[in-house]
């Protein structure tokens, strides 16, 4: 792991994203003892807290109230959570397809997206400490990760495929960055990783660095 005192991001930015990580923490967990007392789930909404936290991570803001991507440069945010998850949480709708768009079920999505951001709320599992890791993919320069996508569109057009859901399964609970996919297992570059130590969340590996530069690796048998 990368040590805090080499975070090439501004201290005042990452304070920012402590504090915005530590009022979800508490939000989530205040609401869900109303939510078990009910028998209710948690109300939580990982898609939109995920995708502000990608904000204020590289300083690209969302659309606002019009539709399209996450970002205005282009790039997608994928979610999933798992604290009190009754199913099994995985990043859903990874890469265009079965819609209307003119570059759905091709490539041409993926070199119209600078990034694909992964955002995943689970536990360490040693320590059981709750914690939010964050991916990064360069959408249009990855190889591995493009060969994955090229594979899964080439089998839906064939019609092995059917679903229009290009599904990416997280490391849940594990201290691993490999994603599964029935075209390809990957190693995913991290970018960060934050735990909640009891009190507040602390950076245990940053490296920003990886938006721009990291690419998946292959899984090592």
């Amino acid at each position: 792991l990368r040590d805090k005192g080499e975070l090439a991001m501004d201290e005042n930015r990452i304070q920012e994203i402590i504090n915005f990580l530590n009022m979800h923490h508490h939000f989530f967990f205040a609401a869900k003892v109303y939510a078990d007392q009910t028998a209710q789930p948690t109300p939580e909404d990982s898609r939109a807290w995920s995708q502000v936290l990608i904000s204020l991570l590289t300083g690209v803001n969302g659309l606002g109230r019009q539709k399209g991507p996450d970002l205005l440069d282009g790039s997608d945010v994928k979610a999933a959570n798992t604290w009190g998850a009754i199913d099994t949480p995985r990043f859903n709708g990874c890469i265009k397809a079965g819609t209307l768009s003119s570059v759905s079920d091709s490539m041409d999505s993926l070199d119209q997206m600078p990034h694909l951001y992964f955002v995943l709320w689970d536990n360490e599992p040693i320590s059981g400490r709750e914690r939010t890791r964050i991916w990064a993919v360069n959408t249009q320069t990855d190889p591995l990760f493009r060969t994955v996508c090229e594979s899964w569109y080439r089998l839906r057009r064939e019609g092995v495929i059917k679903s229009s859901n290009f599904q990416l399964h997280p490391p849940r609970n594990k201290n691993s960055n490999v994603f599964t996919n029935n075209c390809g297992n990957l190693n995913y570059p991290l970018v960060l990783d934050a735990q909640w130590n009891g009190e507040t969340y602390e950076i245990i590996y940053f490296d920003e660095n990886s938006i721009e530069n990291g690419r998946c690796s292959e899984v090592e048998e």
